[in-house]
């Protein structure tokens, strides 16, 4: 294995274990997790693998083949794609977890900006390889809560908690319906394939960074319009018609898409338990036009990948992720993929724009240790 490879050629000495945590994709329920809505994801079969020692000091050694190297003896020392890991061993040792420091060394094969959650994936391999380091016998929720608290404490990223959830708890061939009020979850079967359809994810290889205030703004918007409304969550508004009179602005448009996508994922979960995937097409159109109208996270590269998709013969398409960016995904029958492709070439290269890349994504399994 490479990364076992990489770590002896880095350390002079074999890992103590290996672990894999995958990236994910969210078929639908876009910006409702931290409204304490319902979201509906499943893990990529790409993702972060990580071979670690425990140390006896509190030096951490982190390698990245893609990334480079740092060597951290202060956690907030850590820059750039190494926040990820200093924040989850920040955590554990807030909250009281006897986590020192160790030697890592990091292979991914998730793009990094293309909206399929390489960050997660790098947070829950951390987070499982140290459970298992230092025998915490934490259950894969707590792993997945703590690392959504790496992100939004340490990285500053105030993201919820779908990300994580999923890189943790994902089936294959299943998407996970998560509440992300009650954090409860329900596995759901999703065999495209046995229904001639896949799903595509259009990367448009633009990358504009989250944190950056865009998310967080978005955010701020869904929490004031609930204290304007006076409820605890956008989840919580049961009359729409009569919140959205009560508000303008951004706050209106924010309540509306949070609202009604919720419905959504509540539609799309009927429709996969009715065998019918191939109707969900029309629920992810409708997702991107709210995200792209009323939620405002879409831009021109994803628009253009998700109507050159459906001119190509995709059943339905959308963005996916946080949006300003990443990836869309598109449902396709598998018989279309080539056309949908070339539909979705022909579009970017008329306006002159770098070249989309597509991967075929089936749901995967979840995070776990690999040796």
């Amino acid at each position: 294995m490479r990364v076992v490879d990489a770590f002896a050629e880095t350390y002079g000495t074999t890992p103590a274990g290996t672990w894999y945590a995958p990236g994910r994709v969210n078929l639908i329920g876009e910006h409702t997790d931290y409204n304490d809505g319902l979201v509906l994801p499943f893990a990529v079969p790409w993702g972060i693998r990580l071979a670690a020692s425990p140390r006896e000091d509190d030096l951490l050694r982190i390698r990245s083949l893609q990334a480079g190297s740092q060597t951290i003896s202060q956690l907030t020392d850590a820059t750039g794609w190494a926040r990820y890991v200093a924040g989850v061993f920040w955590v554990l040792r807030e909250q009281g977890h006897p986590v020192r420091g160790a030697d890592l060394v990091v292979d991914g094969d998730l793009p990094q900006g293309a909206g399929l959650s390489s960050s997660a994936a790098l947070e829950v391999a951390t987070a499982l390889a140290l459970n298992d380091l230092y025998a915490l016998n934490l259950p894969p929720l707590d792993l997945a809560k703590l690392a959504q608290r790496a992100e939004n404490e340490f990285v500053g990223m105030p993201c919820g908690l779908m990300d994580q959830a999923t890189s943790a708890l994902a089936r294959p061939g299943h998407a996970l319906l998560l509440d992300c009020r009650s954090l409860a979850t329900r596995h759901i079967p999703l065999d495209l394939a046995a229904h001639g359809l896949e799903i595509l994810i259009i990367n448009t290889n633009v990358h504009h960074e989250l944190a950056d205030g865009q998310y967080a703004a978005r955010r701020q918007d869904c929490e004031n319009a609930a204290k304007h409304l006076g409820v605890p969550a956008l989840r919580d508004v049961t009359d729409l018609a009569a919140a959205l009179s009560r508000l303008d602005g951004a706050e209106r448009r924010r309540t509306q898409h949070v609202v009604t996508e919720n419905h959504r994922v509540e539609a799309v979960i009927g429709l996969l338990r009715a065998g019918v995937p191939a109707e969900i097409g029309a629920l992810l159109n409708a997702s991107h036009l709210s995200l792209r109208d009323q939620f405002e996270v879409s831009c021109p590269e994803l628009d253009v990948a998700v109507e050159s998709a459906i001119r190509g013969g995709a059943r339905g398409a959308r963005l996916t992720g946080g949006g300003f960016g990443g990836s869309a995904i598109a449902l396709i029958p598998c018989d279309r993929r080539s056309s949908v492709e070339e539909s979705v070439r022909a579009a970017y290269a008329e306006r002159g724009w770098r070249a989309p890349t597509f991967q075929s994504a089936t749901p995967a399994e979840g995070a776990r240790r690999v040796n």
